[in-house]
């Protein structure tokens, strides 16, 4: 960061506005334009101005260009995370300033309940399928509540959830997570999860549209990484499994959430399930010529499809810094 591009970008109340938004959660441009009041093309220039000096960033779903702060303490830079204190003491101490930024905020409220609104017609669309889905196998709840014991106590660090759909896994461990990524290659599932997340901190998750054969990430970039429900459409799962391991840190965890193996044919037509579930061999295979160490299995068996939790540590690390399996075999 040149700190006199940041002083210049800063030097302007819509920026400085733009800037607080950007605090509370991503918004894509035509979404600041609604909440500013002003004209997209020029929040568009405003936007330049911030990205150009390193204080906000773009990133592409389709169509739409969303915006996120690039100054929270995840960042690591001194001068960004100097940035965002004084942004938040500025409307602490100048009432000015904080009147305008709350009345930014009661405007968000609009744009929450528009992404709420989509997201529900979304699934009304498609309630029938997936609730026919979900009676075929165990409980939601109950696979949550298994998966969560099955990772343990140890803080989850930096987590990547792969094909994260509704956002639910990134919902559910936000409060055990340093940071999450939600990954997807769906824009429709992206704006679903887009709803359901929009409530939690700015800086503790980031949205990104992306294939699991190719994830967009460098190496060794997560502690713990998530495919739930994702593997059986990989029509080569060994190359999700390497992609997976190879931004998985040495020590760091891999839960895999998916069907044993069934004989469900019509699954492939009604809902492009590229793989009839796993055998827990093929999984052990698949974990160790990754790079990972597997774990013991766990199976929840209380529906037509049996789910299948696997685990499996990155290798590379001393055995002391992983993580003890025992306590995971017996579920509550």
């Amino acid at each position: 960061m040149r700190i006199e591009a940041i002083m210049r970008a800063l030097a302007d109340p819509t920026r400085l506005r733009i800037m607080r938004l950007l605090s509370a959660m991503e918004l894509a441009v035509g979404e600041l334009a609604q909440v500013l009041g002003q004209s997209q093309p020029r929040v568009s220039r405003h936007v330049g101005i911030l990205c150009d000096a390193g204080l906000a960033e773009r990133h592409r779903e389709g169509s739409w260009v969303f915006l996120r702060a690039a100054i929270g303490p995840e960042r690591g830079n001194v001068v960004g995370e100097a940035v965002a204190r004084l942004l938040a003491t500025a409307e602490r101490e100048d009432p000015e300033f904080a009147v305008a930024c709350e009345d930014d905020r009661r405007h968000l409220a609009t744009i929450r309940a528009a992404r709420e609104k989509s997201a529900e017609a979304y699934f009304a669309r498609h309630a029938e399928d997936w609730d026919e889905l979900r009676s075929l196998h165990s409980p939601d709840g109950l696979v949550e509540a298994r998966l969560a014991f099955a990772l343990g106590d140890m803080p989850l660090g930096q987590l990547l959830d792969v094909g994260t759909g509704t956002g639910r896994m990134a919902e559910l461990f936000a409060d055990r997570a340093e940071r999450i990524v939600a990954l997807d290659k769906s824009l429709d599932m992206l704006r679903i999860a887009r709803a359901k997340l929009q409530n939690l901190p700015a800086d503790g998750v980031e949205l990104v549209q992306g294939d699991f054969a190719a994830l967009p990430f460098a190496a060794q970039s997560f502690d713990t990484v998530l495919l739930h429900q994702v593997l059986h459409f990989a029509q080569d799962p060994s190359v999700a499994l390497t992609e997976a391991a190879r931004v998985t840190r040495p020590g760091g965890r891999i839960a895999i959430v998916d069907f044993a193996a069934h004989e469900r044919e019509d699954l492939r037509e009604r809902y492009a399930h590229a793989r009839l579930g796993f055998t827990d061999g093929a999984v052990r295979t698949l974990l160790s010529e990754a790079g990972y160490e597997p774990d013991e299995p766990i199976a929840l068996e209380e529906g037509e499809l049996v789910v299948k939790i696997w685990l499996g540590t990155r290798q590379g690390a001393p055995v002391s810094a992983r993580h003890n399996s025992t306590n995971r075999k017996v579920a509550p």
